[in-house]
């Protein structure tokens, strides 16, 4: 049994149509030889743009976010059969931005998951303490809280991104051993969420200021399974130099 390394793009609110076609068509020449399962996810107004230029490669586009409901009056909202409509096959869920600026909650990010999932999409699942509960000594706790909502979810469509909030877009990063401590602690959590099998095939990722300088000895602790990439992931450059630090055989469970 073994776990492909992920890494994942995370636009944010950035890009444009030019640059996104120029950057996906430098990936795509160089994804197939890629260690890595590679997911794209810029702003919805590009995502036709990158599901065309992407199609028959193997790169893989995601959405940022998606609504808990198939349809409905909810004024600038995105539904997850939409996006699947358009040949999206992920959702980012409660990313701390969400959760911090847009009040995004446990129970919300559990509702967008488990639609995100019913209309066949796969979803990066996102968790993470705050500095002063870091400092408070309550990472643990917060991610055991967290990460309760994963047992209504299909493991075999879900991957899990440990998400420092103090590390993202600061500079900052959590270092190899806080990440690995995390990441440890949410793989026994997912044993009893999920089942132990189940727990063994997860990827659980590591987000929060990873550019190529630190990806390498964060990617190479046992149970840190990819990289959800934010400011990095805007020059293919650079986002390809982290792809590369992901091993290329797997990860044994």
């Amino acid at each position: 049994m073994s776990r492909r390394p992920l890494v994942a793009a995370n636009w944010k609110m950035h890009g444009s149509t030019a640059s996104l076609q120029a950057y996906l068509e430098e990936l795509v020449e160089r994804a197939a030889a890629s260690p890595a399962e590679i997911v794209i996810c810029p702003p919805f107004t590009l995502l036709p743009l990158a599901v065309a230029i992407a199609s028959g490669s193997s790169l893989a586009i995601g959405a940022q976010n998606c609504h808990w409901d198939d349809k409905g009056a909810f004024t600038g909202e995105i539904a997850a059969p939409m996006l699947a409509e358009l040949g999206v096959t992920w959702a980012i869920v409660a990313h701390s931005e969400r959760r911090g600026y847009f009040g995004e909650t446990d129970q919300t990010a559990a509702s967008r998951a488990r639609a995100a999932q019913r209309a066949g999409l796969s979803v990066i699942f996102c968790l993470g303490e705050t500095l002063p509960q870091r400092e408070a000594g309550e990472t643990l706790a917060v991610l055991d809280r967290q990460s309760a909502v994963l047992a209504g979810l299909d493991p075999a469509r879900l991957v899990v991104a440990y998400e420092p909030v103090w590390a993202i877009g600061t500079g900052r990063n959590a270092t190899a051993s806080q990440a690995e401590e995390a990441h440890e602690f949410l793989r026994r959590r997912g044993a009893d969420l999920l089942g132990r099998a189940a727990a063994e095939r997860l990827r659980i990722v590591y987000g929060g200021s990873v550019k190529p300088e630190n990806a390498a000895e964060l990617l190479a602790e046992k149970d840190v399974d990819g990289a959800l990439v934010g400011g990095a992931s805007l020059d293919a450059g650079a986002f390809w130099s982290i792809i590369l630090a992901a091993p290329g055989s797997g990860r044994g469970a």
